[in-house]
Parts: C-alpha cells; structure tokens; sequence
C-alpha cells in the first residue's frame, strides 16, 4: 500500500517567516485526506512542499519508496498530480490545448485521445468550449480545466489546493461530487479547502492545522467534536453545524 507520510516538516520563507512548524501525518492509499485551518496556517505551503514547489528546511516528505524531499524528485512519474489554488491554467492556450498540454510526458497517443473524452465526458463544458481560449472562461470553468489537465497524467496521488474557491455554489457541488467519483475509483487525494464541513464529511481523515503550520487535532467528525481545542479553533463543532463553514 503507498502513503504518503510527512514527518515533522518545517518550511520557512526568507530567513526569518516560519510557514510550517513541525507537521506530521498520512495519507493511505484509497483515501481522501483533508487539511483545515484558517487562512495563513500553513496548509498550502504543505502541499506546495509534497508538489516540490518549495523546499523544506528539515523534516520528510515520502511517497511510498520516493523521498519527494530529495534533488530532482520527479512527481509525474510517480503519480503525483497538483491542482494549485491559481489553477495554472495557459490562458493564451484553449481548453484543448491544456488538456493535451497534462499529458505531455505520455507517448500512448491512443490512451491520451481516451482520457480526454473521459474529461470532456466529466466536465461537459470544457467540451462545449474545446477551443476557446483559457482566459475566456469563468472561475469554474478554469477550476474545471485544471482538475481535468492533472488528471491527464493519470495520476494515483491528487493533490488539490482550496478548489472551491470563491466559486458558484452549483460548481462547489460539482466539485465535491467529482472528488467523491475520482476516489470511488480509486484515487488518493489530499485536500486543502476553506470549506470545512464538507471536507469532513468527505474525507476519510482531516487534520486542523493551526499557524504556523502546526497540527492541532485530526480524526472524523466525531472525533473532531471531541477536541476542545480544535472546537475553540475551527469556532464550530464539526458535529454541529448542518450548514457549510467556511474559515
């Protein structure tokens, strides 16, 4: 079984910020793991560590046999996928162009040609607008692309940073209701999302991480509800709240 396993990370911007302070946890294979916490806890720079966008001070970040810490640790070979939350879509390419562009290290032209009907499949609109330009489409729709481009390398590991947002309420729906499909068939997905109350119903696991970086509590629902600190942190109990909590 992989997982993804992140040991006691520290990450730090320039010389003096502290982003992340020591975090630790997994993600099993076949799971939807979620992190949680209010804006500048640290939780994007997490992932953006796993994606190799940035490098940590100490700590280590593994997946499976793979140390991502490592020089040149290659992700798409290893099936690893990132969503970043400015989504990363060419906006001077079309929506046909990104999708092809994700599966640019793949030479089974056959199995690109059947994934991206799979995508279009997915998301209906990007078919509607296969040649319109990236720039020209919404928020969601780019949210959209860009879940569909990562998806093009196949990959086993999804790492998804905030989704949702400042997206339509009928496109966080669709959002949601894609990362339920993608781990019913699956995939392993580490998400980072201001919304908190579906990422707890969604995920197996999610852990409330607290600035800099330092994770506070972890579990389900119930388990969430039981820590008093994570309650007095989040303002809400996860067992609580019908409605959607944003922090």
């Amino acid at each position: 079984m992989t997982t993804l396993e992140v040991s006691d990370l520290f990450v730090r911007y320039g010389k003096s910020i502290v982003a992340v302070q020591g975090a630790s946890f997994s993600v099993k294979e076949g799971e939807i793991v979620s992190l949680l916490g209010q804006n500048g806890a640290g939780k994007s720079t997490v992932l953006k560590t796993i994606a190799g966008v940035v490098s940590p001070l100490s700590g280590a970040v593994t997946y499976g046999a793979l140390d991502l810490t490592a020089k040149g640790a290659a992700r798409i070979p290893a099936g690893i996928a990132y969503v970043p939350e400015d989504r990363g879509v060419f906006g001077t390419l079309t929506v046909g162009e990104n999708l092809r562009l994700g599966a640019i290290s793949r030479k089974d032209k056959a199995g690109v040609d059947a994934d991206i009907e799979a995508q279009l499949d997915r998301f209906p609109i990007l078919r509607k607008y296969w040649s319109r330009g990236a720039s020209l489409l919404s928020g969601g729709e780019q949210q959209q692309l860009a879940i569909a481009r990562a998806l093009m390398i196949r990959p086993n590991l999804l790492l998804l940073d905030e989704p949702t947002l400042g997206l339509a309420p009928i496109i966080v729906d669709l959002i949601f209701d894609v990362i339920a499909q993608l781990n019913a068939e699956g995939m392993t997905i580490l998400l980072v999302e201001q919304n908190a109350v579906r990422s707890i119903a969604i995920s197996h696991r999610s852990y409330v991480v607290q600035a800099p970086g330092r994770i506070i509590g972890s579990g389900n629902a119930e388990e969430l509800a039981a820590n008093a600190e994570v309650v007095e942190y989040l303002g809400f109990s996860p067992l609580g709240r019908p409605e959607d909590k944003e922090l």
